[in-house]
């Protein structure tokens, strides 16, 4: 099964005018096309939702942005730290749904999508990073557009565990149509 997993694409990092995020309409977009498709063919789709103190459980900076398009039957996991897998359910909830294909998009390119993606990488499954479907801030060192592209640069050479692979293409190549 295909799983599609959308990583703290919240209010409280998206809708912050003073740290704005690179390409966000797009991104948002390109997140929309995968999981619509997903969806369509039978896999799953699941949010990963950070709570600090900046986005308090069921607080409104927690929430998922409302240009994300969701669905009744998509999953939830509730995440304290970068690793989305780290003390939360989202290993069982592979597990349950049989996901072999897992694709990863958000926010944070550096941190939370980078983190998924090499804990991901570590477990038997065909990771897929959506290049052109996550996104990040400009930081003091350097600006959101290159933190982007050496990340994918990054992931397309990491090596993985036996079992696993990692592919990193974008939102049209995962997803035609």
């Amino acid at each position: 099964m295909k799983t599609l997993l959308i990583i703290d694409m919240q209010n409280a990092w998206l809708d912050n005018p003073a740290s704005p995020c690179h390409d966000t309409e797009g991104v948002v977009e390109r997140i929309n096309h995968a999981a619509k498709h997903v969806r369509a063919q039978g896999g799953k789709v699941i949010f990963v939702q950070h709570v600090n103190a900046d986005a308090p459980l069921g607080s409104p900076p927690w929430q998922v942005i409302p240009a994300l398009q969701q669905a009744a039957t998509d999953g939830t996991v509730q995440k304290l730290a970068a690793d989305a897998f780290a003390a939360t359910d989202l290993a069982d909830q592979l597990a349950a749904s049989a996901t072999s294909t897992l694709y990863i998009c958000g926010f944070a390119s550096e941190f939370c999508i980078d983190t998924a993606v090499r804990a991901a990488a570590s477990r038997p499954l065909q990771v897929v990073a959506l290049a052109d479907a996550h996104t990040t801030a400009d930081r003091p060192h350097l600006a959101a557009p290159a933190i982007i592209a050496h990340h994918n640069w990054v992931w397309a050479g990491l090596p993985v565990t036996a079992g696993s692979t990692l592919a990193v293409c974008t939102t049209a190549e995962a997803f035609p149509g």
